[in-house]
């Protein structure tokens, strides 16, 4: 029996608004999944037939809008921090200020879910941040080493026993702070706010900057449990199966369940759950592709549905 449950607060839940922003990046190509017993790899998602005209799962992509990779030599020193910044997805690793209350020390209880991003939407710099709730967001600019940041927006999920954490996150991000950056292996990115609170972030390589190109979006279901890989063999590997939404995100079409023989990035199969994921696909360069004998990379972008199976 399959139950529809919720996960934790401190997870991705399934919100109509998340799909629809998901998909707002535009709509999934139609396709069909491969035939029950094909084997899904990296080199090709799904087995398709050329007599039904189905799509493989890879093309069933959509290209996100990010900024070019290209780079000027005559940006500015301001430019080139945010160049050098965008290329990282920050953790929060420390936080100081002893007198700030107990909302800075539940910050800190749960630093390793706090995220800060450094992006571009619709042409404008915007920083990304999360205490594993809702997402929130807001437009910055850089002068020299000063952030400023201007109202922030966020979507409207209940996070209970994060939301005073989350809203002193918010505060910390408004307003003015001072930004240094180290560029050792690993990357430290130093914060110190307006109410002299400070937060050390430590850097790890954003995908895009990791495989250097684009990601395409996928949707992906996955069942709570797994199939033998191959046919003879006894390896276990996930089942998944496309699935395609339209602009509004509604679901237009399904495939049939194939085992996938690569990894997805970011994801931890818990046996207990279908999910829905959406994914990000990168084509790995010739000499990755050569040493790991695969031509794609697959990484979590989100769980947008999950329902438990008992």
């Amino acid at each position: 029996m399959v139950s529809k449950t919720a996960r934790p607060a401190s997870k991705w839940l399934l919100l109509p608004s998340m799909l629809v922003a998901s998909l707002a990046l535009g709509a999934c190509q139609k396709s069909t999944a491969p035939a029950d017993g094909d084997t899904v790899d990296r080199h090709e998602a799904a087995a398709t037939s050329e007599t039904d005209g189905a799509t493989p799962i890879d093309e069933m992509n959509v290209e996100n809008t990010d900024t070019d990779d290209g780079h000027d030599d005559k940006l500015t020193a301001e430019q080139k921090m945010i160049e050098n910044l965008s290329r990282y997805r920050w953790t929060l690793s420390d936080i100081q200020n002893a007198g700030s209350g107990p909302s800075v020390s539940m910050l800190a209880d749960i630093k390793d879910q706090v995220s800060l991003l450094f992006n571009q939407n619709q042409g404008q710099d915007t920083l990304s941040y999360s205490v594993g709730c809702n997402a929130m967001s807001a437009v910055y600019q850089l002068q020299g080493n000063t952030l400023t940041t201007e109202d922030s927006m966020s979507t409207q999920m209940l996070c209970q026993d994060l939301n005073e954490a989350e809203n002193r996150l918010n505060t910390l991000m408004q307003g003015t702070s001072e930004l240094s950056v180290t560029t050792d292996e690993q990357p430290l990115l130093t914060q110190v706010t307006s109410d002299e609170v400070t937060l050390t972030w430590k850097g790890r390589l954003t995908s895009q900057a990791k495989y250097n190109s684009k990601g395409k979006t996928v949707f992906w279901a996955v069942n709570a449990k797994k199939a033998p890989c191959t046919a003879e063999g006894t390896q276990q590997c996930l089942q998944v199966k496309p699935i395609t939404y339209d602009d509004q995100g509604i679901k237009t079409s399904e495939g049939k369940w194939a085992a996938f023989t690569g990894e997805i990035e970011g994801y931890q199969h818990d046996g207990k759950h279908d999910e829905v994921l959406r994914l990000q696909r990168y084509q790995l360069d010739a000499e990755d592709a050569e040493v790991k004998g695969e031509e794609y990379a697959y990484v979590l972008d989100a769980v947008i549905e999950s329902s438990v199976v008992e």
